[in-house]
């Protein structure tokens, strides 16, 4: 890499390593915090049983808001997720279920699935120069639309060949959740500790200025709504696992919930900072305050209403963290 690219990336990477420790500290107090409320609120709350559950409830949400974590930090955004989470379920489904695929093949097409609409979302945005939220509000559509066509707008079934992915094993925690958090790892060392998370990072805070250090911007966010993609069609196969079945109407409003979580975990909406492992506590944040509500009776309106001034108030915050950073720069 050379010297401009050195000097163009490592203030911004700098930045991102600095302002990760505060946000852990923060997101592991307000964790703290809405445990200790819901704890004195219900209960049933401050049990093993309900952690459990929440650990088993997260990884297909925690997966998306990795590669989301990704897109946020290049300056973009998916709005696809859900669907394309759907339709990779979809597409499984009717692998095992109709064409008789052992679960591993339908791993494989699923996550083909996702990486093909991923990769497109970042071709047609990169290659026509057009607003990400556009073209992934298109890809939303047309991914829903594709579940539906694929599965005859009817649930596939598919029982006991998948759902062993979703279910408590020793400790009471599931493979699925093993593996999320094995993938928040690995994403966290990439952005860290590769060129890679260098470059993703340079073009948040600076696009011009990797162009004119010799980096092409292009390849690098097509990969990274690839990535993205990627980690949405894993996500279906882990969400037919916990129902057991392919639901073309799954994941509905689910791109909501992930770009919430990777705000709350302080990863910037205007780009070059952000930090996967902050997006876990931001997704355990949301499902903490989400099984919290429900113990303590709330209505599924009260639940919304709570939960979108969470976010509102997250934004604020990230807001005024993107201000207090232009101020020292």
């Amino acid at each position: 890499m050379s010297d401009m690219t050195s000097k163009s990336v490592s203030p911004g990477f700098r930045s991102t390593l600095r302002g990760a420790l505060g946000n852990y500290i923060g997101l592991v107090i307000a964790l703290v915090a809405m445990v200790a409320l819901f704890g004195s609120l219900s209960e049933y709350f401050f049990s093993v049983s309900t952690f459990v559950t929440i650990a088993n409830d997260i990884p297909a949400i925690a997966i998306m808001a990795v590669g989301m974590t990704y897109v946020l930090i290049i300056a973009g955004i998916d709005l696809s997720v859900g669907s394309v989470m759907a339709l990779a379920a979809a597409v499984a489904g009717i692998a095992m279920v109709q064409w008789q695929w052992p679960l591993y093949l339908a791993i494989f097409v699923a996550m083909g699935v996702g990486l093909l609409a991923g990769a497109l979302n970042g071709i047609i945005s990169v290659a026509w120069c057009l607003p990400a939220f556009i073209v992934t509000l298109g890809m939303l559509e047309i991914a829903r639309g594709s579940a539906y066509i694929a599965t005859g707008s009817r649930t596939q079934y598919i029982g006991g060949a998948i759902e062993w992915l979703s279910s408590p094993m020793l400790g009471g925690v599931s493979p699925a959740f093993i593996m999320a958090i094995a993938i928040v790892i690995g994403a966290h060392l990439v952005l860290t500790r590769s060129v890679f998370g260098r470059y993703m990072i340079g073009i948040g805070t600076n696009e011009e200025a990797m162009r004119l250090a010799g980096v092409d911007p292009r390849p690098i966010k097509v990969a990274v709504y690839a990535i993205l993609g990627l980690m949405a069609g894993l996500a279906g196969i882990i969400q037919a696992s916990r129902l057991e079945a392919a639901d073309p109407n799954a994941g509905i409003g689910a791109e909501l919930v992930v770009i919430a979580s990777v705000v709350i975990g302080g990863t910037s909406l205007m780009g070059g900072r952000g930090s996967v492992i902050s997006t876990f506590f931001g997704v355990l944040v949301i499902s903490v305050l989400e099984a919290g509500l429900a113990q303590v009776g709330a209505s599924e309106p009260t639940k919304r209403i709570i939960t979108g001034c969470v976010i509102i108030v997250a934004v604020i915050l990230d807001m005024y963290r993107e201000r207090r950073r232009n101020r020292r720069s």
